[in-house]
C-alpha cells in the first residue's frame, strides 16, 4: 500500500531544480516497491495531471508545468474574443489570442503553454492546451426558436458563443424566454456548444424575470433545501434554561443596536461607558449563531455553500433561513439572546486597547436604533430623538467621543479612506426605480464601523498569539509593477509619491490623497490607486490588512451574513470552553483553507450579482432620460472610449467612433489624445454629456459628448 503522503513526495521530486522530465516507469521504480501498487501509482500520476499539478506529454514523460513552459490559471474572457490566463503569484497574465482558446470560457481553470515571453511593455503570450475544470456547466440566456431547433444567446457576453439546442432538448421554451441551459457538448474544431434547457425563468423584459436571470447566472440559491427547513423548524424561538450555564450575564447592561432603517437582522449590539480612570469600556456583543448552526449539520453545510448573504436592490438572499436570521439569532430589542462578547478598555490618549476579555454571554438589547435617528441626535441634538433616547444620551455621547479617538488612531497609522460616494437606488411601491441618491455615511454609521473594526482587530491579534488555526481577513501589499505604474501616473499629474525604504506603505498613499486639492486630479489618482490595490480575501494565514494599515484583522462581527465569522466563533467558543484539543486543532487546520477559498469565491460572486442588479435598475431609471444632459466625470479610459460617471453613480460610455477625430490611447497615462485637434480625454475630467441610448437587456448606457473639447487648447499636466 502506498504511503498517505505519496502525492507530496512525487511533487517534491518533480519540482526540484535538478529534476528532468522522466517516464512514468522511471518514477515507478523510485516510489513503488510492490507490483500490487503499480496501478494505484499510475492512477495517482494521472490524477495529479488532471488537477494540473504536473504535465505528462505524449511520450509519457512526467514533468512540472514550469519545465514544459506552461502556466495553470483561470481563463478570463473579453467581449472581443481574446482572453487572459491569471496565474496565482504571477504579476503578468498570459495573453491568449482568440484562435488559441481551444474552447475555454470565462472562469475555466486551464493550462496554457507559453509561445512568446513577456517584455517590458507586453504580456507573455500563450495557447490553451488543456481545460482542467469548467467554471459553468449551466448558462443563463435568451432562447431564440426556429422550426427544428433553437439557440440560447448567453446573458454573459464573455461567454461569447451561442448554444445550439436540438429540438428534443427545448423543453417547452418559447421564443424570447429567459432560460437556464445545461451544456452537454463543449465546442471543438469550430463547432458551437450544444445544450439542453433545464429551467424556464420567464419572458424576457419582465422585471422579476430579469432579476431572477441575474440570480441564476451567478449560481445563487433562494430556496433552502428541505433538510435545512426541517432543522430550522426544530430550533426554539427563545433561550432555554440550561443554555444560560457558563455565560456572562449582561442582561441588565445598557446595550443597544444601531442599524439601517429597513434592517431586519441585528447581529451586533454595543454599549459604551466611561470608567473612573477616564478610560472607555466598549462592549461589542455578537449573536451566537453557532449555538444553533451546529457543525456539519444541514444548516451548516448550506451556510458554507452560500458563504454570504447577498443584498440586492429589491431583496436579500440570506445565508441563513429568515426564521433564524430575523428570529432567535437576531439581537431584537427587549428579548434575551445568546452572544459572544468582546469587551475592551480603551485608553483615551492613544486609542489603544489596554485590556480585553472575550466571553460567551447573554444580553437583552434595550433599544433598536437606526443610523438616521442617532446621527440626527449626535449631529443636531435633535429634540425628538433626545426625548426618545433620553436614557441613552450619555452612553451615545461617550460612544461618539470614543469613535473619534479610534478614527484618529487609525488615520495616524496610515489607514486609507478613499471616501468615494456610493449611490442608493430607491424603488417605488411597484418596484420601479424612482430615484438614485447618494448613500450617506453619517456620524453613527462611522461610529459603529470603528467599533466593529476594533473588535475584529482585537480578536485577530488575540488568536494570532495563541497560535490556533483561524480565519483572517487579509489585504496583501500591492504588486511592485502596479505600484510603479501608479507612481508614474501620479508624477504625470505633478504630484510626488514617497515610498518608505523602497516599499509602499498605506501611509504613503494616504499622504498623496491628502496633498491633492484639485478635484479632477484627486478623482483620477484615487481611481488608479484603488485599482492598484489587491482584493481583500480570507486566509488561514495572518498576512495583515494593507488598506486598514492593520497587522492583525479578521471578520468576527457578522455571523448571520458571513460564514468566516461563523467559523471563527466555533474556534473561539471551543477555546473558551477548554475543548480545543489536538484533534480539534488538526480538524480546524485541515478545513480552514477550503472555508477561506469558498468564502472568498462566493463573496466575489455576490458582489458581481449585486453590481449586475444595480446596473439593471440604473438602465431602467435612465431609460426615462434619453436625450437629456447631465454633468459627470471620466471614470474609465479605454482604447474604444471613455466611461463617464454621473453624480448619482450611473455610468455610461462615450464611444470614440462617435467623436469627430481619431484618438490615440496612451495606456500608461490613461489618456486619449486627438490626432488632429490634440483634444485630451483623461481620468477625472469633468464633462457634460447627453444620454443617447439605453439598452436595458444588456444593462448598457451610451452618452454623447456635449462639452466642446475640440476648439480650445488642451494641456496635459
Amino acid at each position: 500500500m502506498l504511503p498517505n503522503d505519496i502525492k507530496e513526495k512525487i511533487l517534491g521530486l518533480i519540482n526540484e531544480e535538478a529534476y528532468k522530465a522522466s517516464k512514468k516507469e522511471d518514477l515507478l521504480k523510485i516510489f513503488v516497491e510492490s507490483e500490487n501498487d503499480e496501478n494505484e501509482f499510475f492512477a495517482i500520476l494521472d490524477e495529479l495531471a488532471e488537477d494540473g499539478d504536473i504535465f505528462i506529454n505524449k511520450r509519457g514523460k512526467v514533468g512540472s508545468l514550469e519545465q514544459y513552459g506552461m502556466k495553470k490559471g483561470k481563463f478570463r474572457a473579453t467581449k472581443r474574443g481574446f482572453g487572459f490566463v491569471e496565474s496565482e503569484g504571477d504579476e503578468k497574465d498570459v495573453f491568449i489570442p482568440e484562435d488559441d482558446r481551444e474552447g475555454a470560457f470565462e472562469g475555466d481553470i486551464v493550462i496554457a503553454k507559453l509561445t512568446k515571453e513577456a517584455t517590458e511593455t507586453r504580456r507573455p503570450e500563450g495557447v490553451v492546451v488543456k481545460i482542467l475544470k469548467r467554471e459553468n456547466e449551466t448558462v443563463v440566456g435568451l432562447f431564440q426558436k426556429s422550426k427544428a431547433f433553437g439557440f440560447v444567446v448567453p446573458d454573459n457576453k464573455k461567454f461569447d458563443q451561442d448554444i445550439f439546442i436540438p429540438r428534443n432538448f427545448i423543453s417547452g421554451a418559447k421564443n424570447n424566454d429567459k432560460v437556464v441551459c445545461e451544456i452537454v457538448v463543449w465546442p471543438k474544431e469550430g463547432k458551437k456548444p450544444e445544450g439542453k434547457i433545464i429551467e424556464i425563468i420567464g419572458q424576457s423584459g419582465e422585471r422579476y424575470v430579469e432579476i431572477d436571470s441575474i440570480v441564476r447566472a451567478h449560481g445563487l440559491k433562494e430556496e433552502f433545501p428541505k433538510k435545512v427547513a426541517n432543522q430550522t423548524a426544530k430550533i426554539p424561538d427563545h433561550i432555554l434554561e440550561d443554555e444560560r450555564k457558563g455565560r456572562l450575564n449582561l442582561v441588565e447592561e445598557t446595550v443597544y443596536t444601531i442599524d439601517g432603517d429597513d434592517s431586519k437582522d441585528f447581529d451586533d449590539a454595543i454599549g459604551v461607558e466611561l470608567l473612573d480612570n477616564g478610560h472607555y469600556r466598549l462592549g461589542v456583543h455578537i449573536a451566537d449563531v453557532t449555538h444553533y448552526v451546529t457543525e456539519n449539520s444541514p444548516l451548516d453545510k448550506e451556510a458554507l455553500d452560500r458563504a454570504t448573504s447577498v443584498y440586492l436592490v429589491d431583496k436579500v438572499i440570506p445565508m441563513l433561513p429568515r426564521e433564524l436570521s430575523n428570529g432567535i439569532c437576531s439581537l431584537n430589542p427587549d428579548v434575551e439572546r445568546l452572544t459572544l462578547s468582546c469587551i475592551m478598555d480603551v485608553n483615551p490618549n492613544n486609542g489603544n486597547v489596554e485590556n480585553h476579555t472575550i466571553k460567551k454571554s447573554i444580553i437583552k438589547s434595550k433599544a433598536r436604533m437606526t443610523y438616521t435617528e442617532i446621527s440626527n441626535l449626535l449631529e443636531n441634538d435633535d429634540s425628538q430623538m433626545m426625548d426618545k433616547y433620553a436614557d441613552f444620551v450619555e452612553n451615545l455621547k461617550n460612544a461618539e467621543k470614543l469613535a473619534e479617538i479610534l478614527r484618529d488612531r487609525r488615520e495616524k497609522r496610515g489607514a486609507i479612506d478613499f471616501d468615494f460616494p456610493e449611490s442608493k437606488i430607491v424603488l417605488d411601491s411597484k418596484g420601479y426605480p424612482m430615484k438614485i441618491e447618494e448613500y450617506e455615511r453619517r456620524t453613527s454609521n462611522k461610529m459603529i464601523e470603528e467599533f466593529m473594526l476594533l473588535a475584529n482587530e482585537t480578536i485577530a491579534e488575540h488568536f494570532y498569539w495563541l497560535k490556533f488555526p483561524f480565519v483572517y481577513r487579509v489585504h496583501e501589499d500591492p504588486e511592485e509593477e502596479k505600484v510603479q505604474r501608479l507612481k508614474n501616473f501620479i508624477n504625470e499629474y505633478g504630484y510626488k509619491m514617497a515610498m518608505s525604504k523602497g516599499k509602499i506603505r498605506p501611509k504613503d498613499l494616504q499622504k498623496v490623497l491628502e496633498s491633492i486639492e484639485d478635484r479632477e486630479a484627486k478623482q483620477a489618482i484615487g481611481t488608479i490607486m484603488l485599482r492598484t490595490l489587491k482584493q481583500a480575501r480570507y486566509s488561514p494565514e495572518c498576512l495583515g490588512h494593507f488598506g486598514l494599515a492593520a497587522q492583525y484583522y479578521t471578520h468576527f462581527t457578522s455571523p448571520i451574513r458571513r460564514y468566516p465569522d461563523l467559523q471563527i466563533h466555533r474556534i473561539i467558543k471551543e477555546h473558551i470552553d477548554g475543548n480545543l484539543s489536538k484533534d480539534r486543532i488538526k480538524h480546524f487546520s485541515d478545513l480552514l483553507e477550503g472555508v477561506c477559498n469558498q468564502s472568498s469565491t462566493q463573496e466575489r460572486e455576490a458582489e458581481l450579482a449585486e453590481r449586475d442588479v444595480d446596473d439593471y435598475y440604473k438602465a431602467v431609471f435612465m431609460s426615462d432620460y434619453v436625450g437629456e444632459e447631465f454633468g459627470g466625470h471620466i471614470s474609465g479610459v479605454t482604447s474604444f472610449g471613455v466611461f463617464v460617471e454621473l453624480p448619482n453613480g450611473v455610468e455610461g460610455l462615450i464611444r470614440l467612433q462617435e467623436l469627430p477625430d481619431y484618438f490615440t490611447y496612451y495606456e500608461n497615462s490613461m489618456i486619449l489624445v486627438g490626432e488632429h485637434t490634440k483634444a485630451i480625454l483623461k481620468l477625472g475630467q469633468r464633462l457634460r454629456v447627453k444620454v443617447s441610448n439605453v439598452d436595458i437587456p444588456t444593462r448598457e448606457i451610451d452618452f454623447d459628448l456635449v462639452t466642446d473639447i475640440f476648439n480650445k487648447k488642451q494641456e496635459n499636466k
